[in-house]
């Protein structure tokens, strides 16, 4: 594993986590691996991701769908002709939800959620997890994202901070270069690096690890819940990394493009409700006050755009 720079993001150091005992290791040994997805009335890429999944690991893994959504028995033919198992009861219980329903009886020494939308790289579950064991306070590790086209999605981030979520907000759509967003969106090294947080689009945690601080927060119906997993892992005392030698394909799914507004308007919910989470202090009204505005107007103007087609 390459060394990350000292200052990469605001966790703790390698050095400043190992000279704490009190704080128990996140290293699995090698072993087992789950892998849970949440399905909503998938289409296509539902079969894509399994059948992707096969070289992405010389192991078995034990892979659980978690099924959001009314189009029960696709998911359920989808997952007989792939060995997975389906849970679920008819509610749709957001994606933290579903993947914590998944993972609910894990036994397993790792665990995978990912978006039922990517497409794994030959080898890729086993280099992430070839890097956790390498680093035994990895906490929450994630591949390189890419788009369909090839180019590389920021999935490895900075915790938002208000100052920097203000800028980002207000700014982030027209001037997308701004210093504000650059920094939100990391610098996407190609050595494994500590981030902030983990696109939960794809993330790998040992079992240890995600038992200790109870899975997803489910306060978060949809987004989010993975930048409050990253910043829980770093109070923790591990790891976020991103292993950029661990490759998927994003396609950014159907969900977005079938229903826009409504995952719009919960994205922006989300981001609002973890910058009051996150920012609780009085003294920081004025700027939560700032940052909830400057989502609101980001969130109309995106929502106009999308009436528009």
């Amino acid at each position: 594993m390459q060394p990350w720079g000292p200052g990469a993001c605001s966790l703790p150091s390698v050095t400043d986590v190992a000279s704490q005992p009190s704080r128990e290791s996140a290293q699995a040994p090698l072993g087992t691996v789950r892998v849970v997805t949440v399905a909503y009335n998938p289409g296509p890429e539902l079969e894509r991701f399994l059948e992707s999944l096969r070289a992405a690991t010389a192991r078995v893994p034990a892979v659980v769908i978690a099924d959001n959504g009314t189009e029960h028995e696709r998911v359920e033919s989808t997952a007989e002709r792939y060995g997975a198992r389906v849970v679920g009861d008819g509610t749709n219980r957001g994606y933290g939800g579903g993947a914590n329903l998944a993972a609910r009886d894990l036994t397993e020494d790792w665990i995978v959620v990912a978006n039922p939308d990517i497409v794994w790289r030959p080898g890729s579950l086993d280099t992430l997890i070839e890097a956790a064991r390498a680093e035994p306070r990895a906490g929450c590790l994630g591949p390189r994202l890419l788009n369909p086209d090839g180019s590389i999605y920021p999935s490895g981030r900075a915790l938002p901070t208000l100052v920097g979520g203000a800028g980002h907000a207000v700014l982030g759509r027209v001037w997308p270069g701004n210093p504000f967003s650059a920094r939100y969106h990391g610098t996407n090294e190609d050595a494994t690096h500590a981030v902030g947080w983990l696109s939960g689009a794809c993330v790998l945690l040992p079992a240890a690890a995600w038992k200790r601080l109870g899975g997803f927060n489910e306060d978060y119906f949809m987004f989010f819940e993975d930048v409050d997993l990253g910043a829980r892992v770093g109070r923790a005392g591990w790891l976020n990394l991103q292993v950029p030698d661990a490759v998927v394909v994003h396609s950014q799914g159907a969900s977005w493009k079938s229903r826009p507004e409504r995952m719009i308007r919960a994205h922006h919910d989300s981001a609002r409700r973890y910058v009051n989470a996150s920012h609780p202090a009085a003294w920081q009204a004025p700027v939560r006050w700032l940052v909830s505005a400057g989502l609101r107007a980001r969130e109309e103007i995106a929502v106009r755009s999308a009436r528009r087609g």
